[in-house]
Order: C-alpha cells, then sequence, then structure tokens
C-alpha cells in the first residue's frame, strides 16, 4: 500500500510538472494555473492508473511540487546574516562579509513573499538566521505571519541569548514551536566553541520556554569530534526531568567552517553509546518529511533525535524551501543554485510571475545532495548566510 501511495505521489508530481510546464508558457494571467489543473485532470482521467492516482495523491500547487512528487509546505525564512555568536561549525572566525542592509528584504517583503507561499500550500514557516532575534522588528513579522490563514506553525530557531527576554511577547504574537542552540553543557567549553560567553542566558532561555508551555522545546546539538562527543550521555540526561527533544545534528560541510570527515560523530556511533547506558531505549514514530529519527528513554518527560545529513540523507521527503536574509530561494541547503525573489519583487513582478519563477526553481531541484565528500568539494555559503 506504501509503495502505491509512493507510486501515485511520484506520478502526480509528473503530471502536475507538465502542468506547471505548459503554464509557464503561457501569459501570465489569472487564469493560468486553473486551465493547468483542468489539463492535468483531463490527462489523469485517461487511464485507469491514473484515475488511481487522482483518487489516491492529494492535491497539492503544481509550483510547490518538484518532479520527484516532493510537496513542499516548509519554509524556512532567514531575518538577518548577523549573529551575536561565533560558532565554529557556522562562521569563520574572522566572521563574514555581510550584505548591505539595502539588499535585505524587508518585513513587508518578508511577508508578501511568506504570503505567497501560504497561499500556495505552505503551512510551515520558520524563521532563522543569523540569529533572528537580534532583528528589532522579529516580533512583528511573527505577529503579521500569524494573520495568514492557512498557516499552522510559526518556528523560530534561536542560539536563545535574547530569548528569555522576548519570548514572552513572541509567544502572545502567534510563536508555536521553538529551537534552541546549545552544543555543550560545559560552560567554559561553551565560550570555546561559540567563541562568546552566553551559557547562563541560553539555559535560561531553555527552561522559560518550557515554563511557558512550549512541549517539547527542541535543543538543537552539532556534535563534533574532539569538541562534544564525550557529552551526548550528559545530553540525554538532560531529557529526564524536561520536556525536550535534544537533537543530536551530525557535523555538515559549510564555507568557511574547516569540515573535515574526522570530525563529523555519525548518528549510529552515538546511537550505540547511548544503548550501553539506556538498552531499553525506545524508537519513536515519525512523520515521512522528518529529518529526525527520534527515540525515547523510557519514563523520561522529554526525548532524543538525530538528523544524518550526511550519514543517511533524507532526500526522498525533503518538503523544505529557503529564502536567505538577502532574498534568494534555494531549494537544497547542501545546493548553490540560487534565485532572487527579492530582484524579482523589486523590478515589479506579479503574483502570478513570481510563482512561475517559484515553480521553475522547484521544478529544478534534484533527486539529493551531492554526498558528504563531495559537499564539501563544493562551494556554497557558509551557514550564517544561508539561515539553518
Amino acid at each position: 500500500m506504501a509503495a502505491a501511495a509512493a507510486a501515485a505521489a511520484a506520478a502526480w508530481g509528473r503530471l502536475l510538472r507538465g502542468a506547471r510546464g505548459a503554464a509557464s508558457r503561457r501569459a501570465c494571467s489569472s487564469g493560468a494555473r486553473a486551465r493547468a489543473a483542468s489539463a492535468a485532470a483531463q490527462e489523469l482521467q485517461s487511464s485507469g492508473r491514473e484515475r488511481f492516482v487522482l483518487e489516491h495523491a492529494a492535491p497539492f500547487s503544481a509550483f510547490l511540487m518538484d518532479s520527484f512528487g516532493r510537496q513542499h509546505n516548509y519554509l524556512r525564512i532567514s531575518l538577518t546574516e548577523k549573529c551575536n555568536l561565533r560558532c565554529q561549525y557556522c562562521m569563520p572566525e574572522e566572521g563574514v562579509q555581510l550584505t548591505p542592509k539595502s539588499e535585505l528584504l524587508t518585513a513587508q517583503e518578508i511577508i508578501t513573499l511568506a504570503k505567497l507561499f501560504v497561499k500556495e500550500g505552505v503551512d510551515k514557516i520558520r524563521l532563522t538566521g543569523g540569529e533572528p532575534l537580534i532583528r528589532p522588528d522579529v516580533v512583528e513579522i511573527v505577529g503579521e505571519l500569524h494573520k495568514l490563514e492557512g498557516l499552522k506553525t510559526i518556528a523560530v530557531t534561536t542560539n536563545g541569548i535574547n530569548l528569555t527576554r522576548l519570548l514572552p511577547r513572541l509567544k502572545e504574537a502567534g510563536l508555536n514551536a521553538i529551537n534552541i542552540s546549545l552544543d555543550t553543557l560545559v560552560p567554559a567549553k561553551f565560550e570555546f566553541i561559540v567563541r562568546r560567553k552566553g551559557f547562563h542566558k541560553v539555559m535560561e532561555g531553555i527552561h522559560k520556554a518550557t515554563e511557558l508551555g512550549y512541549h517539547p522545546v527542541k535543543v538543537n546539538c552539532v556534535v563534533m569530534r574532539g569538541f562534544n562527543e564525550d557529552e551526548v550521555l550528559d545530553f540525554v540526561d538532560f531529557t529526564k526531568d524536561l520536556p525536550l527533544d535534544v537533537r543530536f545534528i551530525e557535523y555538515m560541510p559549510f564555507d568557511g567552517n574547516k569540515w573535515n570527515f574526522k570530525k563529523m560523530v555519525s548518528y549510529k556511533e552515538m546511537l550505540d553509546t547511548i544503548k550501553q547506558r539506556w538498552p531499553e531505549l525506545e524508537k519513536l514514530p515519525c512523520e515521512t518529511s522528518s529529518t529526525a529519527k527520534s527515540y525515547k528513554v523510557p519514563h523520561f518527560q522529554g526525548q532524543i533525535s538525530f538528523i544524518t545529513s550526511m550519514s543517511e540523507h533524507f532526500c526522498g521527503s525533503c518538503n523544505r524551501l529557503r529564502i536567505t536574509a538577502d532574498g534568494n530561494l534555494k531549494v537544497c541547503l547542501f545546493g548553490n543554485s540560487e534565485v532572487s525573489l527579492r530582484d524579482h519583487l523589486r523590478s515589479g513582478a506579479s503574483e502570478e510571475e513570481l510563482i512561475q519563477i517559484i515553480g521553475a526553481a522547484v521544478g529544478r531541484k534534484k533527486k539529493q545532495h551531492a554526498g558528504m565528500f563531495n559537499i564539501s568539494r563544493m562551494k556554497n555559503r557558509p551557514m550564517v548566510l544561508i539561515g539553518g
């Protein structure tokens, strides 16, 4: 049954891509997508197999579905390139060349693009950076996103430094999910990894989030050999009395972070270490599009997860798109292909034209990324300029 559903989704994706291509050749008008959908429907009715596809594959925007049937309902928007930390896996020690403020998306441009994506089927938006909570209008942006009909989840990924101060206002504005970066439970090591002080502010932010009812509070921990792999068990124990989801993230290569395969600790190695301490560790079910493999120690309040981008990629179920702070659309975190939505927006492109541009970019998305060794040799932005 699962195989049939997957085949149905793939067939629907191919047919919708054909509809998207036909639509792009027509004049950009309000009726273009309707004609494309009608043509796709007629084609689907041409055989019994295609009728099965029509009955079992949920319709989704042709412009946010790629040629492999992946439906992109999750958008990550970077609010800023700036950050108040200098994490070793994210940014070169000397910092990065920042984009002039005039070339970054304004709050209104962010909302305009978000509204467009939500109309096409996006139901989750995550605000990233840099550090999104250093943007002065972040609460107002969350409030405007909260008004978008059809948007179910507004999330933020933060380093936690400013979280305690801002979280009550963010929650009131509509923020309903949160990820906090924390790579060590040792204050001195924290300063070494992030090259700044602030450990106690991050811990205070984690506890504030649990107090305000965020459940779970996701804690992102990038595991690096020689840095913090000796704390994996301590992080698992951190979930005993708090409703946390500690997410162990495999070290990934980005421009300027001096990636080295020997620094990467695979999820299987971490899992083996954890099972030696907690052999009763339980595997949890997960959504098809989830990037995480989740587990739980029985009777612990929280859980743990593994983000296995390097050792076991999850490209086949990827449902994510990214907009950088300077307005570029990235259809793959590890791909260096980008399309400037900012430039088209500022040149007066209509909504239909923007949809066509987005659809074309999604349609070019590859089946999977190039693999860990090829990725390390590819030119890509530093993580801080992509937006997580």
